[in-house]
């Protein structure tokens, strides 16, 4: 009898792996499993589980847990994939060796292993290595790829996910995330699953001997020079923040305290126990600063030292959530559209207003960007979800003539101009900084207005929602178990959806339907299709469903509007809008089987 498809996978795996580890871990489940012979079920499981299918190359690269198989992050998948884009790269970008590849790394779990791999195949594929020696957030990584004109990067993250998780992130000689068609391209390249051991490959002196090494070390000087640049002087030095901040076992924080300082900021506090890159992330369950809870010792530390701003980067730099002073001087969070809202509308006001500005925002963020950015003359954009759509659609329209000047989602992410052409949570950090002192210095500005400016980031919000309506956006997550049957009867759920089309939802009349698979409900025509419906309400509210890219479930968006008069309370008329959210999302609940 023939071995299993996953057998033979893992046996040949298992003879083309170039890490020890690894071995160590397939030879213990193989001999578990006892050769597909049915001595230990659960080890069989995770055979099949690992070699029935290959990690997916996808946006911007890979993503995975660590561990032996196709199907995990590895040294095996790593070099696969730098053999095939380095390959990519000759066949696509002028003069790629030469110009070469810049490589960086974050403090998680076998990160610098993977670097050096990536190091080794590149040089050993002819091509100049541009690398980061000690771990480096990953806006870092995706200026360096501009700042040495390269031909690529690679940042070896797996950003916010648990601990058990690494990845691969690609960059293009843009500065901007790998896209269509290079990642279909390179995955492939990978698909042929041609041998990683006969890959010629160089050590770091050997490539440096050759000319091949150049280090990347101190790049962050140049990366400081000009984030200065676009930040400008200070407004008044007597009312600069004082900032509590996190770096939540990542390695954001040496950068982001240099760029606090460059926007003015001298007192700055930070969670120390979270201050170093540590792999485990110890003291949070869900390295992701939009998680409940995670922000809890910032905030803490905020209190203690009455800090104007708490301010938290995830593990690899490239999101930033933040906090802020109400009138009353509470601490209270900013949402992801909250700050891209204030953001868009701070930045719009420092720039020219000669009809060239460009706001790019998704699908799944706030429509009341819409609203901001017309109130300035400004163009807005939108795109699909996701960094490699807005940083794309920003290159576009540069090239059309258009000032890009904000590109955000809701997930708090946010690209400032054109100093990194990815979502940058340091730059981020520092323009919060900046924009809060700038209406402490405004509110107390005799010249200004006749009307006195709000004085916090929480005063100038409810000012945007006075002037353009409030619209509340919240998320729901309809998750189901992680198995193939799970998945299929995701799939089913969302088909529903499409055969059986709402006509309703909480009471509220459906007026308008897309549905991102059709070509016609897709804006763009470099759009593929996509797996989102949308569906207008009544009253001006909206909800977006799409599964998620990387859990099974499904992600519901859930935006609920309303006109507020000089007599309605902000609170109230969130609080009914709230109630408006929930009537819905149980509904929907109810209608696919959740």
């Amino acid at each position: 009898m023939s071995s299993p498809a996953w057998l033979a996978r893992a046996r040949a795996f298992r003879a083309d792996d170039p890490d020890p580890d690894t071995q160590a871990e397939l030879d213990a489940l193989l001999a578990r499993a006892g050769a597909g012979q049915g001595q230990d079920a659960a080890a069989e499981a995770a055979l099949r589980e690992r070699f029935a299918s290959r990690i997916v190359f996808g946006t911007a690269g890979l993503r995975g847990l660590l561990g032996a198989g196709d199907n995990r992050m590895n040294l095996r998948t790593v070099a696969q994939a730098t053999a095939a884009l380095c390959e990519a790269l000759q066949r696509h970008v002028p003069n790629a060796q030469r110009r070469g590849l810049c490589v960086g790394f974050d403090g998680r779990h076998k990160s610098r292993e993977f670097a050096h791999e990536v190091q080794a195949v590149a040089s050993g594929a002819g091509f100049v290595v541009h690398a980061f020696e000690t771990p480096a957030p990953t806006p870092l990584l995706a200026y360096s790829v501009l700042q040495r004109a390269a031909a690529g990067g690679v940042m070896v993250t797996a950003s916010h996910n648990p601990a058990a998780y690494n990845g691969y992130k690609v960059y293009w000689e843009n500065g901007a995330q790998l896209s269509a068609p290079h990642d279909v391209e390179i995955a492939g390249t990978i698909a042929r699953d041609a041998s990683v051991l006969a890959l010629p490959r160089l050590t770091r002196p050997a490539a440096r001997a050759a000319g091949l090494w150049q280090s990347l070390t101190g790049l962050e000087d140049s990366y400081l020079r000009g984030l200065a640049a676009r930040l400008g002087a200070p407004p008044s030095p007597r009312l600069t923040p004082s900032v509590a901040y996190t770096a939540l076992h990542g390695v954001g924080e040496p950068l982001a305290r240099a760029a606090l300082q460059l926007a003015g900021v001298t007192a700055i506090e930070s969670v120390l126990e979270q201050a170093e890159p540590d792999p485990d992330f110890p003291s949070v369950r869900f390295p992701n600063p939009e998680e409940p809870g995670t922000t809890e010792r910032v905030l803490a530390l905020a209190e203690r030292t009455g800090a104007t701003l708490a301010l938290a980067n995830d593990p690899d730099a490239d999101r930033l959530a933040a906090m802020a002073r109400t009138n009353d001087g509470t601490l209270a969070a900013l949402s992801g559209n909250e700050l891209g809202l204030l953001l868009c509308d701070y930045l719009l006001q420092q720039a020219p207003r000669d009809g060239r500005n460009l706001i790019v925002t998704t699908l799944v963020s706030t429509p009341l960007a819409a609203a901001v950015a017309r109130a300035h003359a400004a163009r807005l954009e939108v795109t699909l979800t996701g960094f490699k759509w807005i940083v794309g659609r920003a290159l576009e329209l540069e090239r059309a003539g258009f000032r890009f000047v904000l590109g955000f989602e809701e997930a708090i992410g946010y690209c400032i101009g054109d100093l990194v052409r990815d979502k940058d949570g340091i730059a981020a950090a520092a323009h919060v900084a900046r924009m809060s002192e700038w209406y402490a210095a405004r509110s107390v500005d005799q010249t200004s207005a006749a009307a006195s400016p709000p004085p916090s980031l929480h005063a100038a919000l409810e000012a945007l929602y006075r002037k353009h309506g409030l619209i509340e956006s919240s998320q729901v997550s309809l998750a189901v178990p992680p198995s193939a049957a799970a998945l299929d009867q995701l799939q089913r759920r969302l088909q529903q959806l499409r055969t059986q089309p709402l006509t309703q939802l909480a009471g509220l009349t459906v007026s308008a339907r897309r549905d991102l698979l059709d070509a016609e409900a897709r804006a763009q025509p470099d759009w593929p299709p996509t797996d989102m419906l949308c569906f207008e309400l009544e009253d001006r509210h909206r909800v977006t469903i799409r599964p998620s890219g990387t859990e099974p479930k499904i992600k519901v968006y859930i935006d609920c509007a309303a006109r507020l008069s000089t007599q309605d309370s902000l609170g109230a008329v969130r609080d009914q809008l709230a109630e408006v959210a929930t009537q819905i999302a149980d509904d929907l609940r109810q209608r696919l089987g959740f």
